[in-house]
């Protein structure tokens, strides 16, 4: 009782001038305060023992490093598909070492010198991107390619703390702080630091119109919000294929107006049947997988476009597929701060769109493994973490 006490009231001691302070209370107790110090400069975070395996670990918090960083106390977190990769054994990644984990919503703590968009005590969106707002990229509507610096993506978002780069134009501020919004709007809030963002890219490099025939290839998170923005930018028909009931029911109440288990040849056909013998207007790829990517092309018309926002795995491509049909492939990384900005955190604000029913299950930093396997599993759609 005593220690959380103290530590709660941390903040208005000042241990500066002393490298140790001892504090004698009302209670009698005597504190040394380089102990204390000590656990205050720590934090806890996931790390990747090895496939199948999450751990926490304590670490140092992190420090304002460069004049544009800011330091964010993470509130909410989650657990992306491109995470799984690696866990599930698809991906080599180094063991024991920092969680891929690119998304949060959080408090501004402290902000380099040259940050002034925002400041402590912001709450704000950390976008896995950290686009620069100037670049020819950034200026075109393209800041998850910013190419101002290289360091542009996130990891270690499945933390207490994180810093976060190129801060100043980035981070998109969100009115009021946490404790103003229900659990149901934060849900919403963390989906704009990447999935919706990317489902919105996969449908707007698609060039989605109103009236358009839209197929979304892929049932997951991505997949999910990229329903959302296809029926926000007016698709008239909206085809989601779908193996799993509970992904294909989120996916009807979202907007869609067919959907297609079968895979392959016989979901292909399926899909021509729907649309008339032509095929989609636009396809929304949101897997990356040499079989959705097989898929995509195969269910597009002849003059269509595929939005591809699936992290690429083993998709070979043929340039005749796209050359002899006039299809055209375009896709990357989202613009996460330019969606957000522009479009979607308002959409959020004004209950237009409610993308965090993608989150099905919360979960603690300490049970990250559980998260993540539970993904891994498909028991849930999306790994929802509440930071303590």
């Amino acid at each position: 009782m005593f220690r959380k006490w103290f530590l709660r009231k941390r903040r208005t001691l000042d241990f500066s001038s002393r490298k140790s302070l001892d504090l004698k209370l009302t209670s009698g107790y005597m504190i040394n305060s380089s102990k204390y110090e000590s656990e205050w400069n720590l934090m806890k975070i996931a790390y990747y023992e090895q496939a199948g395996q999450m751990s926490v670990v304590d670490l140092d918090k992190p420090k304002i490093q460069k004049a544009d960083d800011a330091i964010i106390r993470v509130v909410r977190s989650c657990v992306c598909g491109s995470d799984l990769w690696a866990y599930s054994a698809g991906d080599s990644k180094q063991k024991h070492s920092i969680n891929d984990g690119h998304e949060a919503i959080g408090i501004v703590e402290e902000v380099g010198e040259s940050v002034t968009t925002v400041k402590p005590g912001d709450f704000v969106i950390v976008p896995f991107t950290h686009g620069c707002g100037h670049c020819p990229a950034c200026l075109a509507g393209f800041d998850g390619v910013c190419v101002d610096h290289d360091d542009n993506f996130s990891i270690g978002a499945q933390s207490q703390y994180l810093r976060f780069q190129h801060a100043d134009w980035a981070l998109v501020k969100v009115p009021g702080s946490p404790d103003d919004y229900s659990e149901g709007m934060l849900k919403s809030l963390l989906t704009l630091a990447d999935v919706m963002a990317t489902g919105y890219h996969a449908a707007k490099i698609a060039r989605v119109k109103p009236g358009d025939k839209v197929v979304v290839v892929g049932d997951g998170a991505v997949g999910q919000c990229a329903v959302i923005a296809a029926k926000m930018l007016g698709a008239s028909q909206i085809i989601i294929m779908s193996r799993h009931e509970d992904r294909q029911k989120m996916a009807l109440e979202s907007g869609a107006t067919d959907v297609v288990a079968e895979r392959g040849t016989e979901g292909i056909e399926k899909v021509l049947k729907l649309t008339g013998g032509y095929g989609a207007d636009a396809v929304l790829e949101c897997v990356g997988a040499q079989g959705s990517t097989d898929q995509a092309f195969g269910v597009v018309r002849p003059g269509g476009f595929i939005g591809r926002v699936g992290l690429p795995h083993g998709a070979k491509m043929d340039p005749a597929e796209t050359f002899y049909r006039n299809v055209t492939l375009a896709g990357g990384p989202a613009s996460v701060t330019t969606y957000d900005k522009e479009v979607l955190l308002k959409a959020v604000l004004d209950g237009q769109i409610n993308p965090g029913k993608v989150f099905t299950n919360s979960y603690t930093l300490e049970e990250i493994n559980q998260a993540y396997k539970d993904m891994a599993d498909r028991k849930t759609i999306k790994s929802y973490l509440v930071m303590e």
